[in-house]
């Protein structure tokens, strides 16, 4: 049975496409569900907002738990963060106008750093449900990039009315690709006998850059030693 929290967000789905991720929105599922008010919003204790990021962090699970379930087995890992994205939007599939509230919501000024973490949560689940296992700033590096990636395609599949999404999967496609030129570029100077020496002082103070030992996804990048991976 879905305990109160998911309840509540079930509840949620059905007001936000009229009323957005609101106060009026969080009031309204209470009582649908029955709850105590003190209860219930002891659960989302910043209101709408959590209610909100409770939205992003459960389609994150979805999403981790179809990968876990053998989704991308077999898979290259350009094929894994691809089909990575396109599983976490297409779970969305039926719940595109709640996306849409809420980035609407995380492009306002209050809650943007919010939204930046929710982003990098994303990233960070899509890497360590691959499997990777970088322990120095490329932990950073990859979590930045595929924030950026994944940012970019949700908005273009917010505005997309193709058949079955397939404009989206190609922006998707083409974002990729660009950073895979990127990451060939940077080998190439790192290889280039007459640019390394160049690069030999930015790649030392990269390389003292360090993630934390343990980090929880809704920690930003740069916040040391504030709890353990995962929820």
């Amino acid at each position: 049975m879905p305990d109160l929290k998911d309840e509540i967000l079930d509840a949620a789905l059905l007001h936000v496409v009229f009323d957005g991720w609101s106060e009026a929105t969080l009031k309204a599922s209470i009582e649908d569900v029955g709850a105590d008010p003190a209860v219930a919003r002891g659960l989302f204790p910043r209101g709408a907002v959590d209610l909100a990021l409770a939205f992003h962090r459960r389609g994150d699970d979805a999403m981790v738990a179809e990968i876990e379930g053998g989704a991308l087995d077999g898979m290259k890992i350009r094929e894994k963060i691809t089909q990575a994205i396109r599983i976490r939007l297409e779970l969305m599939a039926g719940q595109k106008e709640a996306v849409r509230r809420g980035t609407t919501l995380f492009s306002l000024p209050l809650h943007a750093g919010d939204g930046a973490k929710a982003l990098w949560e994303t990233a960070d689940k899509i890497w360590t449900a691959i499997g990777d296992s970088s322990e120095d700033y490329n932990w950073y590096t990859k979590r930045m990039t595929l924030s950026g990636v994944y940012s970019s395609v949700v908005l273009y599949w917010l505005g997309d009315q193709s058949d079955g999404h397939e404009a989206t999967w190609a922006f998707l496609d083409r974002r990729i690709e660009d950073v895979m030129r990127f990451e060939k570029f940077k080998a190439q100077m790192r290889d280039n006998k007459l640019l390394s020496p160049l690069m030999a002082g930015p790649n030392w103070l990269l390389s003292q850059i360090k993630p934390p030992a343990k980090v929880a996804p809704r920690d930003m990048p740069g916040h040391q030693g504030q709890g353990p991976r995962g929820n």
